[in-house]
């Protein structure tokens, strides 16, 4: 299997758990991965200082930029990054996406990721949903994009928040096409 290249996109919706748990994940299957370039906004930065406690995101080796930083690999197709997460989504970020613009490197990230025809995958967070958001989600699944709420499923027996929420992030590593060890259904 041809190791696969990365972006994971932070936003600031609650729900920086999963953020933390999918760059643990990341981090574990190198033999996997090519590279992984991270960006996170402002807010999510304060959100995951709020919800975790700590700025561990500072922590993890992979390639960081800023939420402006255009010279960024992937701020273009030629730089053939396989998969966009991004985890949580906003539903702000989702809305311009789906319009098209591309204010920042997480947009652009987006739309470049959409134009080359590859995976995007919307972690979105957000409940409940307005008609905007169902209508946003529904442009972004026809452009090709994969809309992946963050629902837990509770077949597992999670016992801990961490758990719980693994089994969104075990969805979301599927989707990105990557080998894993998780639960599976009647296995």
């Amino acid at each position: 299997m041809r190791k696969k290249k990365i972006i994971v996109a932070v936003t600031g919706a609650s729900g920086s758990i999963y953020a933390k748990l999918l760059l643990d994940g990341l981090a574990q299957m190198q033999d996997q991965i090519e590279r992984v370039g991270v960006v996170m906004s402002d807010n999510a930065k304060e959100v995951w200082r709020f919800e975790l406690g700590n700025e561990d995101y500072d922590d993890y080796k992979f390639d960081f930029y800023g939420k402006m930083d255009f010279n960024a690999p992937f701020a273009s197709g030629s730089a053939k990054f396989d998969t966009m997460i991004i985890i949580p989504c906003s539903m702000g970020t989702l809305g311009r996406i789906a319009t098209g613009v591309s204010n920042d490197l997480i947009t652009r990230a987006a739309d470049v990721v959409l134009k080359e025809r590859r995976k995007l995958i919307a972690v979105v967070r957000d409940t409940p949903f307005s008609l905007i958001h169902i209508n946003n989600m529904k442009v972004v699944t026809e452009a090709g994009g994969i809309i992946c709420p963050a629902n837990p499923s509770f077949y597992s027996m999670p016992k801990t928040i961490e758990e719980v929420a693994q089994t969104v992030v075990s969805r979301v590593i599927d989707l990105a096409g990557l080998e894993q060890d998780s639960y599976r259904w009647n296995d």
